[in-house]
């Protein structure tokens, strides 16, 4: 059980309910309450509260059935775009920048538009031997154009992987259903020449990522 319905629930009780609200009753609850507790500031806006369905899905206190993961899985990969003119990578060195920078989306930045944020990738993920601070949430990207024997941008033999990365950046749910990754791509966080920096960060030989 989520931690917002035990919180409605204890309510309840302390009010004298003779019996316990529905699962349904407890989610619209639940909704009214977040709802009335945000405002529009700055650039953060309360449309930011209506769930797609992935999300609605994804945060239920049950996993999604297979059906419904799959739906997920399926139009997320609908969602992806390539990239412009098949330009997938850029300078691996904006990408560092861009992996570091965590800033973005809040009330108070000036823009919302794709560009005007960081990828935050280190908050998650590993991304260099030199790093002495990184999240874990995700799997350390050390070497991660390396170990997938990508020897050259321009080897036809890494198609596949140049593929199934920029997929994942585009919209990670593309390969599962209720991945916390933010989709980059499809909820306009990152534009594509950002993406394509943070490609050349992951699968340029010469990244330090791949050292």
């Amino acid at each position: 059980m989520t931690m917002h319905r035990w919180v409605l629930i204890s309510a309840a009780l302390v009010a004298g309910c003779a019996t316990l609200p529905s699962s349904q009753e407890l989610d619209m609850l639940a909704t009214r309450v977040i709802q009335t507790s945000f405002r529009d500031q700055g650039i953060a806006k309360t449309d930011r509260l209506a769930q797609d369905y992935a999300q609605a899905m994804c945060s239920s206190d049950l996993p999604p059935s297979d059906a419904a993961a799959e739906r997920i899985t399926s139009e997320a990969r609908a969602s992806v775009k390539k990239p412009a003119n098949e330009q997938y990578f850029g300078d691996w060195r904006e990408g560092e920048k861009l992996a570091q920078n965590g800033r973005g989306m809040t009330w108070s930045d000036a823009s919302a538009a794709p560009g005007a944020n960081g990828g935050n990738c280190y908050n998650c993920h590993q991304l260099s031997k030199q790093e002495v601070s990184f999240g874990t949430i995700g799997p350390s990207l050390y070497q991660y154009g390396k170990v997938r024997g990508v020897t050259s941008l321009a080897a036809p033999t890494a198609q596949g992987i140049i593929d199934y990365t920029w997929a994942k950046l585009y919209n990670a749910r593309s390969f599962s259903a209720c991945s916390s990754m933010p989709r980059f791509g499809h909820m306009r966080l990152l534009d594509e020449k950002q993406m394509a920096h943070l490609m050349s960060l992951l699968l340029d030989p010469a990244s330090p990522v791949n050292q």
